[in-house]
């Protein structure tokens, strides 16, 4: 499960880095000392399970969460009791009261890793043709088969669908790689990921999708031309 710690007491982060670096099922991606950080981790990261302090400046754990589209499961941390009810309102897999031990700490995650196990992929899933991300306020749906190519733009990724449509996720490259349907998408360039069913024409180092011409990168045009002779 990959998670992420948000507190602004540095004491607190070390703790709970150690206790997390002890767990074989847990990889902490990102130790975070205020809600501004660890908003950005959720957006470009797959973030499974947040340590979340409440009581923050500027931004509190609970606004925070509340502020989430999309919610990974929260174990909340605090130092005051009083806020438990409120933490089990938002549906958190449990509630830490600093300090707590090691053994308080390993139960709740435990709990944590029950609750993920029917979001972990089986064989009989069913596989959708959509992905949803994030453009600025709004979630959008993307539909596969409507996207023409996929342009990195430093922060952001430029999708590019049918219909002159377009949206700005703020995702990196390699993130929104993972997001993709596994073979049916290629990276031709650092800045450009293209559908293969859209692929018109190759000719040296471009290809042609919907009338325009992309850069085919020296280092990505063997995984362009194993992925065209896959589907042969």
């Amino acid at each position: 499960m990959n998670c992420i710690i948000v507190d602004d007491e540095p004491l607190a982060r070390d703790i709970l880095e150690e206790f997390a670096g002890k767990v074989p099922f847990l990889k902490l991606k990102a130790s975070c000392k205020n809600g501004f950080e660890a908003l950005e981790v959720l957006q470009n990261e797959k973030i499974d399970l947040v340590f979340l302090d409440i009581q923050m400046p500027d931004m509190s754990g609970i606004q925070l969460y509340e502020s989430l589209n999309y919610r990974p499961l929260v174990i909340f941390t605090t130092a005051y009791s009083n806020y438990a009810v409120t933490g089990f309102d938002l549906d958190a897999v449990d509630y830490l009261v600093k300090p707590f031990a090691f053994q308080r700490f390993l139960k709740a995650v435990n709990k944590a890793r029950e609750q993920f196990k029917p979001l972990e992929p089986h064989s009989s899933d069913v596989s959708h043709d959509f992905m949803f991300v994030k453009d600025g306020t709004k979630i959008i749906k993307v539909v596969y088969d409507e996207i023409l190519y996929l342009e990195g733009m430093k922060d952001y990724v430029k999708i590019v669908l049918k219909e002159k449509k377009m949206v700005m996720p703020l995702i990196s490259m390699q993130n929104i790689m993972e997001k993709l349907p596994q073979g049916q998408f290629v990276r031709i360039h650092r800045s450009y990921i293209v559908p293969l069913s859209k692929v018109e024409t190759v000719e040296k180092n471009r290809v042609v999708i919907a009338g325009k011409w992309l850069p085919v990168g020296n280092s990505y045009k063997s995984n362009l031309m194993d992925a065209l002779g896959r589907i042969n």
